[in-house]
């Protein structure tokens, strides 16, 4: 009897110990009692009534990230290709995700792969590569629209690989060739163009300097010339300064010392003599200065008969 007492007692404490729950963070229960919606228990401990209330779902309220498959698409100009997406959302009404549609991963793959389909749809091959944000905006819009009544919202979407046709990676890489051919052949071309300009330039430069420097040499010699020319003239105008000087010197001496009329007549004889300097064809005598040359010549005479007397 005692064997059965402890028996039921501890079943009565398992079961009062299975009705105990303790709800951890980001995490929410569904509870339904008798197979109804009963509660949603958010975090911290929670009791039920045994027997009668069950936990119908375990919800994780963190951002939860899928990576679907790549799937195919056709664009608008008729090219096959495969695209695969990741997605992040998170449960924001667990009620409404525990009962609004059955498998709601799988139900949002599906839903993302025909909003893809669409988009893709409308947008060329180009366009599809270059146009990554345009795709990942109308996706997330479309799909937040669409899983709002599970009790999901969609925070973003983005395009993970986008993997076109083999041709069409082919004809894409030999596009890609050509465009950096091209474009190093324009490099060549302008750096040639820089050098041609640079080399014309740099000899336009030197004409220049050149030309500046044939300028200010003549400059120079001309300074030099005019600076012996100033000199020359100075040169002479101090001889002619220094023979005035000395004729006046001279003159000063002859008035100091009072010559006779004799020798002023015989200073005015030199200064015609030197006046004529053998290149005069006719000079005209005045009469005084022909008397002083007749008793100059007639003393000439007589000194040279005294000479020959002597001898």
């Amino acid at each position: 009897m005692e064997i059965v007492l402890i028996v039921f007692l501890v079943l009565v404490l398992l079961i009062l110990a299975s009705c105990v729950r303790i709800v951890p963070q980001a995490h929410a229960y569904v509870v339904e009692r008798l197979g109804g919606y009963q509660a949603t228990w958010n975090v911290g401990i929670h009791i039920k009534i045994p027997l009668i209330d069950k936990i119908a779902k375990k919800v994780l309220l963190k951002e939860q990230v899928v990576d679907f498959a790549p799937q195919p698409v056709i664009t608008k100009d008729n090219v096959t290709m495969k695209i695969d997406t990741v997605l992040f959302f998170q449960i924001t009404d667990p009620k409404l995700y525990a009962y609004g549609v059955e498998r709601p991963i799988l139900a949002i793959e599906n839903l993302s792969a025909t909003t893809l389909r669409n988009i893709i749809g409308d947008l060329e091959l180009d366009q599809t590569l270059t146009s990554r944000e345009l795709i990942n905006t109308k996706m997330r819009v479309s799909l937040d629209v669409a899983t709002d009544p599970w009790g999901i919202k969609v925070n973003r979407v983005e395009l993970k690989n986008i993997i076109p046709p083999a041709a069409i990676q082919d004809a894409m890489e030999k596009q890609m060739k050509a465009e950096r051919e091209r474009r190093e052949a324009i490099l060549r071309a302008e750096g040639e163009k820089t050098s041609a300009i640079l080399v014309s330039e740099g000899k336009k430069q030197s004409v220049i300097l050149a030309a500046e420097a044939d300028k200010e040499s003549a400059i120079l010699r001309a300074e030099a010339k005019k600076e012996a020319t100033i000199r020359e003239a100075e040169g002479q105008a101090e001889a002619i300064l220094t023979i005035q000087k000395a004729n006046a010197d001279g003159i000063r001496f002859l008035n100091e010392s009072n010559p006779g009329n004799a020798v002023l007549q015989l200073k005015s004889l030199e200064a015609f003599a030197k006046a004529a300097d053998g290149k005069a064809t006719k000079i005209i005598i005045p009469s005084e200065i022909q008397g002083i040359a007749g008793l100059v010549k007639s003393l000439t005479e007589v000194g040279s008969d005294n000479n020959i007397a002597e001898s």
